[in-house]
């Protein structure tokens, strides 16, 4: 039997995290692999930014080339109002509370993650504001009132939360998001998402064949990374 895990470091204002979304919800889907969050903070604190005609300059590019190619959907709320909305603040941290909350209260992370890139990239709501992450939470079967006294809980394990992740992320050597550990009977190795990108079913058959591989020989034809180091 194969304990695996794959570890996903993430950020909820991520566009290539968006563009990589249908690979997670097919990993998902991977029998016998359990998949963890790790949230990063990309644009929390001292690195949130309003939006600014700079800013949508700046992402625009991006997430054509994103749309091109991964062919996940940018919404005309997203690119014609979002993006024009000046009273806007892009802020990792309360989305990623969100998904802590939502995991607290029973819902599936990667769910309220995939939610709320939804609702940020094609509908173009404020994923920084809590009454719009009330919603969504809502929308998943939540109790409304529950989810907002677990945000608030969760607003005391950020900083350890988001803490662990970038130790993780510096410790095996991972550079930015989206980024991927598989753990298999407790060996990590990393994983690189750019070749599958817009190939979800590509990718499910790639873990699918790890999985395999460490059940059948007990090990993985790929280089291993341990905390000592990849070898």
């Amino acid at each position: 039997m194969v304990n695996a895990t794959l570890h996903y470091y993430y950020d909820p204002l991520c566009g290539w995290c968006y563009g990589a979304a249908p690979l997670l919800a097919a990993a998902a889907n991977v029998a016998g692999l359990a998949i963890a969050l790790h949230a990063g903070a990309m644009m929390s604190g001292s690195n949130r930014q309003p939006v600014t005609p700079q800013l949508r300059q700046y992402v625009m590019g991006h997430d054509q080339r994103i749309q091109q190619l991964t062919g996940q959907p940018f919404g005309d709320g997203y690119f014609n109002g979002l993006l024009l909305d000046s009273g806007a603040v892009f802020d990792s941290t309360p989305p990623t509370l969100a998904i802590l909350a939502a995991q607290a209260l029973g819902v599936d992370g990667l769910t309220m993650l995939h939610r709320l890139q939804q609702a940020h990239y094609v509908d173009g709501q404020r994923i920084a504001d809590l009454p719009v992450l009330q919603q969504l939470a809502i929308e998943l079967g939540l109790d409304g009132a529950a989810f907002a006294g677990e945000y608030q809980r969760q607003q005391g394990e950020f900083a350890a939360h988001v803490g662990r992740s970038q130790r993780d992320m510096a410790a095996h050597g991972l550079r930015g998001f989206p980024s991927l550990l598989l753990e298999l009977n407790g060996q990590l190795q990393r994983l690189e998402l750019s070749p599958y990108l817009g190939k979800p079913d590509a990718f499910a058959g790639y873990l699918q064949g790890l999985l395999a591989g460490a059940a059948n020989h007990g090990a993985v034809d790929a280089p291993l990374c341990t905390p000592d180091g990849c070898h």
